[in-house]
């Protein structure tokens, strides 16, 4: 006898699972859609900041895992303000720990449209959550064929690889 299955529907995979029901003595297959909201790709810089450019233009910016380690613990952020406007490669800003301080570079042109204010309230979010509660600043992207010039996660991976040689 065959157990009874749901599907999972994504983009891109169909996933079968059993599934078990604690109040029914009956197993009836169920079905789950997800969204197709794709996670914007992140995009680096040789400076290890990060870039993930949203389908409305706007860039959510921060520093990598690997710049987030290399600092050692944040102890202070300083980000740029709300309606500077940077070019891209421009220094927007300092990050500062026990181990070091670092300059922040933009890593494209456009506006702050925000900054994170919880960083600045609790740098160590950058050593605990670079990616997600870490990030540094917002910025309504002025030029997006910009990033065309950044590195994909596979070829910022493949960097610090020849990084580490030298």
């Amino acid at each position: 006898m065959s157990v009874p299955r749901f599907l999972i529907r994504t983009t891109h995979l169909v996933v079968k699972q059993p599934i078990f029901s604690q109040y029914s003595c009956r197993i009836r297959p169920r079905f789950l859609h997800t969204s197709n909201c794709a996670h914007a790709a992140r995009l680096y810089t040789d400076k290890h900041e990060w870039v993930e450019v949203r389908d409305n233009g706007i860039g959510i910016v921060g520093i990598s895992d690997y710049a987030q380690e290399a600092l050692g613990d944040v102890v202070y952020a300083q980000l740029p303000d709300v309606n500077t406007v940077l070019k891209q490669k421009d220094e927007c800003g300092a990050l500062e720990s026990v181990k070091a301080a670092s300059e922040l570079y933009s890593p494209v042109s456009g506006k702050v449209i925000e900054k994170n204010k919880e960083v600045e309230d609790t740098p160590s979010l950058i050593n605990s959550s670079c990616y997600e509660k870490g990030w540094l600043f917002k910025v309504e992207l002025a030029n997006n064929d910009e990033v065309k010039n950044l590195m994909s996660e596979v070829q910022y991976k493949q960097f610090l690889k020849t990084q580490e040689d030298h």
